[in-house]
């Protein structure tokens, strides 16, 4: 369906003046014809003016439905008889068919997002905002109906997820969006809200399963066949983005527009995150003594070589190695060391 936008239809306010002009009128050509009547004028005259003045007391109220209020960044779809009519967009005070009906099915429906805001407020409206609102017995709330074109941002709850590797993991994002085709979002789809929650979560599932938490060998995550080091927690940007172009693809043919998506909380789940802490720090611990000990090494062959540039002493290869296997222990110990002085003789 094609949104058909309807931007000539800004005569609100002559509309309500005339009407309101028209009631004085019928008001006063009431009193006027009651007053001939009880003069004893031709009847047929006062009669006819009588009954016109109380039928448009009667039915003028109608054109009031007709009325409608749109604030900047709101948009209105409208319905005839059950066929689509057109979108009010753009800001201002209209006039349409008073038997127009306003469309948004998603009305009601809370997300944990911003634009959502508690219609309870709307239970005090008066008579007056009404009637300028547009508003009829069927419509109870007009702001209800109102489709936001503001940019909006959605935040999902936590999902546990398992990644590539089957570790669970929980993850959040924020999904920034927008609706640009007000006539798809309302006859597409059941509920765009629910709609695009929905596809929010099922992309964010069959993104994360592509990668680990943490960077792992022989895992391809672009899949092209080739091993990458991409990970959830070091490649949160690509994620995103893969993320954002996934929902995209599914909430197109609602009207809506995914701006930007972003990973709000990443954390290994409750059950197996000690676990994997200890892991973390036994890697950590592994890398550090690696490091000492290839500085170690380093060390023990210079003072080997400087020893014997220098000749301040020959050792045969016992002693080389007695002293290598020393200078190793006092050099990749956790403590300091606690030398023994020999005052005697070397042998």
């Amino acid at each position: 369906m094609t949104e058909k936008i309807l931007s000539t239809k800004k005569n609100g306010m002559l509309v309500m003046i005339l009407t309101i002009f028209l009631y004085a009128l019928a008001i006063g050509g009431c009193i006027g014809c009651g007053i001939a009547l009880a003069k004893g004028a031709v009847p047929v005259f006062p009669v006819v003016g009588l009954v016109i003045c109380c039928a448009w007391m009667a039915l003028g109220w109608i054109l009031f439905l007709g009325l409608r209020i749109l604030k900047p960044q709101e948009a209105l779809v409208l319905t005839l008889f059950g066929k689509y009519i057109g979108t009010l967009k753009e800001p201002g005070f209209y006039f349409v068919n008073p038997f127009c009906v306003s469309v948004n099915p998603a009305s009601k429906t809370k997300l944990s997002q911003s634009g959502d805001v508690d219609t309870s407020a709307q239970k005090n409206l008066s008579l007056s905002t009404l009637l300028l609102s547009g508003s009829s017995s069927s419509d109870a709330s007009l702001s209800n109906k109102k489709i936001s074109l503001k940019v909006m941002t959605l935040n999902n709850s936590r999902q546990k997820i398992n990644d590539c590797l089957g570790n669970p993991v929980e993850i959040g994002i924020a999904v920034t969006w927008r609706v640009v085709d007000t006539a798809k979002a309302v006859f597409h789809v059941d509920n765009y809200k629910e709609y695009l929650s929905l596809q929010c979560d099922s992309a964010l599932r069959n993104i994360v399963r592509l990668y680990p938490y943490d960077t792992a060998p022989d895992v391809d995550t672009t899949g092209d066949g080739i091993a990458d080091e991409g990970s959830l927690r070091g490649s949160s940007e690509i994620v995103a983005e893969r993320i954002r172009n996934e929902i995209q693809e599914k909430v197109a043919d609602a009207g809506l527009k995914i701006i930007e998506a972003r990973i709000t909380y990443l954390a290994y789940a409750p059950e197996i995150a000690a676990v994997m802490l200890q892991r973390q720090q036994a890697s950590a611990i592994i890398d550090a003594r690696k490091m000492i000990v290839d500085g170690a090494v380093g060390m023990v062959e210079m003072a080997l070589e400087q020893l014997s540039e220098k000749d301040v002493v020959e050792l045969d290869e016992e002693r080389k190695a007695a002293m290598v296997s020393n200078l190793l222990v006092v050099l990749c110990g956790n403590h300091d060391a606690q030398p023994v002085v020999n005052s005697g003789s070397l042998y």
